[in-house]
């Protein structure tokens, strides 16, 4: 049977399809974790050939609304998003209660938040990131790099780096866990107070090696953020470069109106 679903819209026939199946999907008749319909299915439903159907379910994955998993099919999104506050996620307030930004907003969004430490250890600073420490492109600095996880899910990959003349005096910095606060909490215990950050944020197509750090389709978009960690004493003393599945995340800012 032939659907004629937006057959006036003047939209491509994927896009119209990727509509009406996101209508469902917001109007409950797809239920969070419930299968789509099958590519023969909706091939048959639409009256269309399967490399539209499959341009559809891109669509709805780029969307953030449906997850593919090999062999098994797709299903609709039952996860709720992270949101980033910019305004709360690195209030002292949480460090003192012994979580860092990550787990505080994992907890607040009700997922169950994880971290694995994939390496920490010396490296030479990559171009971009000495420029933002203000080092030399060929000084040594200490990299954290972490795969975070929600609900068991890896959803971003983030690797910290901070000027070695700092990290080598606070041994927490060096071990897997650096305490409770993480190790914004163990910089401020050692003297550097921290007074801004400042993110540099991109939205781009995820590399091979991104996609399945994260489990995500090839060419999946992620967002690639960049922080600077600035102490009163205007030192950076932290570069975070992140890496984060964009259909799993929602930034909020807060922007003051000045003059």
């Amino acid at each position: 049977m032939t659907s004629a679903v937006g057959a006036r819209s003047g939209k491509p026939r994927y896009l119209q399809i990727a509509d009406d199946i996101e209508e469902q999907i917001k109007s409950g008749r797809l239920a969070p974790a419930e299968e789509v319909p099958s590519e023969t299915a909706l091939m048959e439903r639409y009256g269309v050939s399967s490399g539209t159907v499959r341009k559809a379910i891109a669509q709805l994955r780029t969307c953030g609304l449906v997850e593919t998993f090999q062999g098994k099919g797709s299903f609709v999104k039952s996860r709720p998003l992270v949101t980033r506050k910019s305004s709360d996620r690195f209030r002292r307030s949480h460090r003192r209660a012994g979580k860092a930004a990550y787990i505080a907003e994992s907890e607040q969004a009700g997922v169950k938040p994880s971290v694995k430490v994939l390496s920490i250890g010396p490296v030479t600073a990559p171009l971009e990131i000495a420029e933002r420490l203000g080092v030399g492109r060929d000084d040594k600095v200490l990299a954290r790099r972490r795969l975070y996880f929600s609900d068991g899910t890896p959803t971003e990959e983030a690797t910290s780096y901070l000027p070695w003349q700092v990290a080598r005096d606070i041994p927490e910095l060096f071990e897997e866990n650096p305490g409770g606060g993480g190790i914004y909490a163990r910089l401020e215990e050692h003297g550097h107070e921290l007074s801004e950050y400042i993110e540099t944020v991109r939205a781009r197509l995820s590399t091979k090696q991104e996609a399945s750090a994260l489990g995500l389709s090839p060419g999946s978009v992620v967002i690639h953020l960049t922080r600077n960690a600035e102490t009163t004493a205007g030192q950076v003393v932290e570069v975070c470069d992140t890496i984060m599945a964009a259909d799993q995340f929602v930034l909020d800012y807060r922007i003051p109106a000045g003059d």
